[in-house]
């Protein structure tokens, strides 16, 4: 090979290297209005921040990303801490680590960094999986908590409860709250919305939908009071602490050090009332994800 083209070929070696060097960072999310709200925050952090991103928010439920993230389809997205019952079943993590916020997040990060996928700092926010049901139906039926639901049901209270497939079928959702108190629905009680999303189950409770006066719904939820929707309580612990974390994976991170300082600021300013409060703006106001997202942010000048 003469000269020129040894030239031409360092050239071109050393452009793919640059290409690969500045690669985008792809961020996904599920489809719920939090975590799309936490994925534009996510998106538009590192974007203020010079880095290239693109935006696959929305991609669909934990199974969905989980599998995206660790093909490398995407790089970033919010994931709960609480889910590493669900995605680490071969650890066996007890109800009473599930529990401990800080144990949770510890396992979760540990567990993961052998996958290549590093956990960031959660947000002081716990997002928990809970049940909720009309008001009229906790007055009339004195329901304040899943075990005032168990004994309703187990005395054959008449209950049909709206939820997505995920929220129905993984064990640690609404089977562990069975199993922990003692009831279990029957097949017509159950009305199973492919890709629901919490303000859409919540919405067939406080309406009657097909005979529904129970939804999936979680705790950071901002329409729960706005449909006069009660969130029973969970008194044994059925459901862990789910605590939103940005989830990297960590040949990213390695590439872009800075993501960790600025994920982690963003996710530190976030508290229960704040999120129920932005998660109302998209459910209920009707605003886009990355609207609320880009307001929050200015407010609390992270972005400019």
């Amino acid at each position: 090979m003469n000269r020129v083209a040894l030239l031409g070929a360092a050239l071109l070696t050393a452009g793919a290297l640059g290409s690969a060097s500045a690669k985008a960072i792809v961020v996904g999310s599920k489809l719920d209005p939090e975590a799309q709200i936490l994925g534009q925050m996510i998106v538009l952090t590192l974007r203020n921040a010079g880095l290239d991103v693109t935006d696959k928010t929305n991609l669909g439920d934990t199974g969905v990303n989980r599998k995206a993230i660790l093909a490398g389809e995407i790089d970033v997205y919010p994931e709960y801490t609480g889910n590493a019952v669900y995605l680490f079943p071969k650890a066996k993590i007890s109800a009473k680590q599930a529990g401990n916020p800080g144990t949770i997040y510890g396992l979760a990060r540990q567990l993961d960094s052998r996958n290549g996928v590093t956990w960031l700092r959660p947000a002081n926010v716990n997002n928990t999986w809970v049940i909720a049901v009309p008001q009229a139906l906790a007055q009339s039926a004195k329901l304040s908590s899943v075990a005032d639901l168990a004994r309703y049901v187990n005395g054959g209270g008449k209950l049909k409860m709206a939820g997505s497939p995920e929220f129905f079928n993984r064990p640690d959702t609404m089977p562990a709250f069975e199993e922990t108190y003692g009831f279990k629905l029957k097949a017509e009680q159950k009305l199973v919305l492919a890709g629901a999303t919490p303000p859409q189950t919540q919405q067939a409770a406080a309406s009657g939908t097909n005979g529904v006066n129970a939804a999936m719904a979680y705790g950071t939820d901002g329409t729960l009071a706005a449909l006069k929707l009660v969130a029973l309580k969970d008194p044994k612990g059925a459901q862990a602490v789910y605590q939103p974390a940005p989830i990297i994976r960590t040949a990213t991170l390695k590439a872009n050090p800075q993501v960790e300082a600025i994920l982690n600021k963003t996710f530190a300013t976030l508290s229960q009332s704040t999120l129920q409060g932005l998660n109302a703006r998209v459910a209920l106001e009707g605003r886009t994800a990355q609207d609320v997202a880009r307001e929050y942010l200015k407010g609390k000048g992270l972005i400019k």
